[in-house]
């Protein structure tokens, strides 16, 4: 088999069953299969798998193991000569695997490949290329210095669309052969929750692999649906940069100290935020569609007037709160994620109905849960 997209899940039933039905669409001209890890969900995730998609490896602990341990677990069932790591708060064009495939076979010494990720609101996410955080550059960040003379957490040497070499790339969507995962030992199981993919990163640039973003790829994450935002996960997150920090840096102990007094000052001060976001009021609402009852159906469901349009062009938006709400069945997943690009607008919020469901989701910012409006 030649590729093996595994999927780890907890408590995110509606986005994961958006993420699978786009990728029922690509899987099918793959030789490739899916397995999704499930973290002991309480809701109707591992049911719904089930029900709607048989076709999918569907493995359940019964508990939460955490990320590296469950994706682990996947790789250790999968069957593919490729493995794709995959968040289930992912939305996966169709030319996106035909185009990263063929990249992982022609780029020289290729280790991970990941693509462009944009948010739920069209906003390109910077996180998709990242550098070592170096003690010097994990204090700049920490601390929001701005000096030249320090590489930056985010390899902005390369551009946006470009197609480069960088130190890191982003579990949420990233892709290795199953023969160089093994050879760097997989996943760190030390991580339970963030940082794992910057450990992977760096050991396979140390055993002298090269890794690549690809501009040219993009695709939708969500993020922060597959966790629940809170001051004990911004303690985790903390945590895990100075578990890779002591694991690969511990060499100057001046630097190890401030880089470990400024990680717990940080940490400190972020178990203070409040994470709750509140929504904005929307005060004009489109549904591209044709569908003439799904329009009502989501109207009524939201108590308000709803325009039924074919198309809208990004002049016609004005600066009113304006939520876009996009049909599956009338347009495919790299079309919405075209739309959602070229409508970007900072007044302009986005959801979308996947093909044949009752329920429209979207996320409106990168640091906080999204939103399920069923009907």
């Amino acid at each position: 088999m030649r590729l093996s997209v595994i999927i780890v899940n907890y408590n995110v039933q509606y986005f994961l069953e958006q993420c699978l039905l786009s990728l029922r669409e690509v899987i099918v001209a793959e030789d490739s299969e899916v397995i999704v890890v499930d973290n002991n969900s309480t809701d109707d995730s591992c049911q719904m798998i089930r029900d709607k998609f048989p076709e999918v490896l569907l493995l359940e602990n019964n508990s939460n193991l955490g990320l590296a341990k469950a994706n682990n677990k996947g790789v250790g069932v999968s069957s593919g000569r490729f493995l794709c790591f995959l968040n289930p708060d992912t939305i996966i064009p169709d030319n996106v695997f035909p185009n990263l495939l063929k990249k992982a076979t022609q780029l020289p010494h290729v280790g991970l490949v990941g693509p462009r990720l944009i948010s739920g609101k069209g906003n390109f996410l910077r996180e998709s290329k990242r550098n070592i955080p170096a003690p010097l550059t994990s204090l700049k960040r920490l601390l929001g210095i701005r000096t030249r003379f320090v590489k930056s957490y985010f390899a902005d040497h390369i551009q946006e669309r470009e197609i480069g070499r960088v130190d890191v790339l982003d579990s949420a969507f990233m892709l290795i052969k199953k023969d160089h995962y093994l050879s760097v030992g997989g996943f760190d199981d030390d991580y339970f929750l963030y940082g794992e993919d910057l450990d992977l990163s760096y050991r396979v640039k140390k055993m002298g692999l090269l890794n690549y973003y690809l501009g040219n790829i993009t695709a939708l994450h969500y993020k922060g649906e597959s966790v629940d935002r809170n001051a004990d996960l911004v303690m985790i997150f903390y945590g895990a940069m100075r578990l890779f920090y002591s694991k690969h840096f511990r060499s100057n102990r001046v630097l190890d100290f401030m880089v470990s007094v400024g990680i717990r000052m940080v940490s400190f001060i972020h178990s203070f935020k409040d994470f709750k976001k509140n929504r904005r009021e929307v005060t004009q609402y489109y549904l591209i569609s044709e569908n003439e009852v799904l329009s009502t159906n989501i109207a009524s469901k939201l108590n308000t007037e709803l325009v039924r349009v074919s198309t809208i062009e990004r002049e016609d938006l004005g600066d009113k709160n304006i939520e876009i709400i996009f049909d599956g069945d009338f347009m495919s997943y790299l079309e919405i994620i075209k739309q959602m690009e070229l409508l970007n607008k900072q007044n302009v919020t986005f959801k979308i109905r996947p093909a044949d469901c009752d329920y429209i989701l979207g996320s409106d910012f990168s640091d906080g849960k999204g939103e399920v409006i069923t009907f």
